[in-house]
């Protein structure tokens, strides 16, 4: 018996301790994109990096619902009471992820402002709207430990396309604005974290650990723009 409960805490310490990095992280991810926003909302106020802070908080704002029960189950093991808190969290990420795909295509038509763009705008629209209704949708189970894979690619196909196009904007922009130069490299890397992990983690647990990167995205793509 004493043999077996050593082998047991053996096994348990490094989760134990992945689970309290994961708990750090999240939490100074939290701490600094918050920081960011608030800085950005704190300069000498320009349209573009007013706009910039909101979009942070709008991310901060979406991310407590999702890392504070993620937290809270990493450090402490509560995933069963908080089942349903964390399903509620990544609907609620997901939705303001894409509003915050909005706001930096809006950033970004205050640095670009070319009339040929209001019809991208629509589009834009149009892919938010699409991928918002479908994160609404029930069939996604989001509360399930394994939600359905072909609903998980049914509302990332609006959002990829999303990104894209504001991904290509921000590839002319860096062209002008040399402090926004990597925008268009950081919305591709959080894009090729995200969709692993959106995809496959319900499968291939490991593959979460790209959700980690993935918020290092978001925190340069916050910084850029109190470079600008």
């Amino acid at each position: 018996m004493q043999a077996e409960n050593g082998v047991t805490s053996a096994l348990q310490a490094p989760r134990r301790f992945f689970g309290w990095f994961e708990a750090a992280f999240d939490s100074l991810y939290l701490v600094t994109a918050l920081y960011l926003a608030t800085f950005l909302l704190s300069l000498p106020q320009t349209p573009v990096k007013s706009l910039a802070g909101v979009m942070g908080l709008v991310l901060v704002a979406g991310d407590l619902f999702h890392l504070v029960p993620r937290i809270l189950v990493a450090a402490f093991g509560q995933g069963r009471r908080l089942g349903n808190a964390l399903g509620r969290g990544k609907m609620i990420t997901s939705v303001t992820m894409t509003v915050f795909y909005v706001l930096l295509w809006h950033v970004g038509l205050l640095l670009w402002p070319h009339r040929a763009l209001r019809e991208w705008t629509t589009a834009v629209y149009a892919l938010a709207a699409c991928r918002t209704g479908l994160c609404l949708l029930p069939q996604n189970q989001w509360r399930s430990g394994a939600p359905p894979l072909r609903w998980a690619i049914y509302r990332n196909v609006p959002f990829v396309l999303l990104g894209a196009v504001v991904a290509i904007l921000y590839g002319h922009i860096g062209t002008v604005y040399p402090a926004l130069s990597g925008m268009i490299t950081a919305i591709a890397l959080s894009f090729a974290c995200y969709l692993p992990a959106a995809l496959l983690a319900g499968r291939y647990r490991m593959l979460g650990i790209l959700m980690l990167p993935k918020t290092l995205t978001y925190l340069w793509m916050l910084w850029m723009f109190t470079t600008l």
